[in-house]
């Protein structure tokens, strides 16, 4: 029975040293993943490439289905990453209306360079935000700030669609 008692509490020793170790590796691991969808590219393009070169007129462009430009897609992330942005920031969003059919904007030429800064601003804060967590915070934000990065690189990679369905992707 005593030797259970021991077993048991080495057991629960190692597995808060192993959860440590994991925590203290969380924040690299999710600063990592927020710039492999922000300016580095790895596995896919980033949105900062993604976006890199589109006058207002390319993103604003739009098929003839009902799908989204690129300009309503950088809008629509602009807008969610800035609301975890807020939320990671403890702000209060008690009376403020979330509506994801407001999200989707077009822009003119300054509007447009407008935005590209704000969402690569927006990604940079969330980036060095992550890098100065604490491993309570880290725990807490890590499921949402995986999404984020994953939010972004799936739009990034239907910007990249846009761009070469319409001959403006040029990798040089």
């Amino acid at each position: 029975m005593k030797q259970n008692f021991i077993l048991f509490g080495i057991l629960v020793l190692c597995l808060s040293c192993t959860e440590k170790e994991n925590t203290a590796q969380l924040g690299p691991l999710l600063s990592e993943q927020l710039k492999f969808s922000h300016t580095d590219e790895n596995w896919f393009v980033p949105t900062q490439v993604a976006v890199n070169g589109l006058t207002s007129e390319q993103a604003n462009w739009k098929d003839s289905t009902d799908n989204h430009s690129i300009a309503e897609l950088i809008s629509h992330l602009a807008f969610w990453n800035e609301i975890q942005l807020r939320a990671f920031k403890g702000e209060d969003f008690s009376d403020f209306k979330i509506d994801n059919d407001t999200t989707f904007v077009t822009y003119t030429q300054e509007g447009w360079n407008n935005i590209v800064l704000k969402l690569d601003s927006i990604q940079m804060e969330l980036k060095q935000l992550t890098e100065n967590a604490n491993e309570e915070q880290l725990s807490e934000w890590a499921s949402n700030m995986s999404a984020i990065a994953s939010h972004n690189a799936y739009h990034a990679g239907q910007v990249v669609y846009i761009r070469k369905r319409n001959g403006w992707w040029n990798r040089k």
